[in-house]
C-alpha cells in the first residue's frame, strides 16, 4: 500500500519509450522543487511491474505518472486504464506529441487526470502534474479549445439542470469529488453522487471531464488555460 505523503513533494513516474525524452523529463524534474522522480519506466507493462513491485516491497508509489501514448508491448492508453483501475490513488497525466480530439477522448475515457502535448512550456507540465496530485484534472490550453470546439452540444443543455445542478456542475468543473462537493454544499456524498449522476444524464455526458469541459464552454467557469 502506497505511504502516506508528509511532504509537499509529489512523487513522479515517468514513462516513456524514449530515453532521450525520459533523461529530459528527468532534468526537468530535478530542477522542480516540488516535484520528485521516483521511477521511469520504457512502456506501459513495465511501468505495471515496477508499481506492482514497489506496491509488493512497501515503496513509495508515486501519487503522478506522466504516460506517454505511443509505445511498445503497452501503450499509454492501455497502461493508463489498467494502473488507474489496479491504483486508483496513482494520478495519469498524458504527456504526448498527439492532439487529436480522439486521442485525447480515448486517453480520458481510460481515466487521466491529464493531457499535455510534449511542445507545452514546462511551466505548464508543472502545473498538470500538480493540479494531477490534488485531484484536479488539467488539460493543454490548445486540447482544451478543440474539444470544447469538438463536443457536441447537449440535447437538453445547461437550461435542463435545476440550480441546485448547475451548482454542482460548477464544482465538478473545478475538480471536486463527490465527498468535496457534499462538504462544501453540507449534504450528504450519497445526494451529491446522486446530483452528479442525474446532470451527466441531463446532459448526456459520459464524464465528469466532459462536464468540465461543458462548463468551460459555456462560460459557468474559467478554462486554466
Amino acid at each position: 500500500m502506497a505511504e502516506a505523503i508528509t511532504t509537499d513533494t509529489v512523487g513522479v513516474l515517468v514513462v516513456d519509450d524514449h530515453a532521450l525524452v525520459r533523461r529530459g523529463l528527468r532534468a526537468f524534474l530535478d530542477a522542480e522543487p516540488q516535484l520528485e522522480l521516483i521511477g521511469e519506466a520504457a512502456d506501459g507493462q513495465d511501468a505495471l511491474d515496477r508499481l506492482k513491485q514497489w506496491r509488493v516491497t512497501g515503496a513509495r508509489l508515486p501519487q503522478v505518472v506522466l504516460m506517454d501514448l505511443q509505445m511498445p508491448r503497452l501503450d499509454g492508453i492501455a497502461a493508463t486504464k489498467a494502473i488507474v483501475g489496479s491504483y486508483p490513488e496513482v494520478k495519469i497525466v498524458v504527456l504526448t506529441s498527439f492532439g487529436e480530439a480522439e486521442r485525447v477522448h480515448a486517453a480520458l475515457s481510460a481515466g487521466a487526470a491529464g493531457y499535455v502535448l510534449k511542445d507545452a512550456e514546462p511551466d505548464e507540465v508543472a502545473t498538470a502534474i500538480r493540479a494531477a496530485a490534488t485531484g484536479e484534472v488539467h488539460l493543454d490550453s490548445a486540447v482544451a479549445r478543440l474539444l470544447a470546439k469538438r463536443m457536441a452540444a447537449p440535447q437538453a443543455g445547461i437550461t435542463s439542470l435545476t440550480l441546485r445542478e448547475r451548482e454542482i456542475l460548477v464544482l465538478v468543473a473545478q475538480g471536486l469529488c463527490n465527498r468535496e462537493i457534499a462538504e462544501h454544499l453540507v449534504i450528504s456524498e450519497r445526494t451529491a453522487r446522486t446530483h452528479v449522476s442525474n446532470l451527466l444524464g441531463k446532459l448526456q455526458l459520459s464524464s465528469r471531464t466532459q462536464a468540465a469541459l461543458l462548463a468551460i464552454r459555456e462560460g459557468l467557469v474559467v478554462s486554466p488555460g
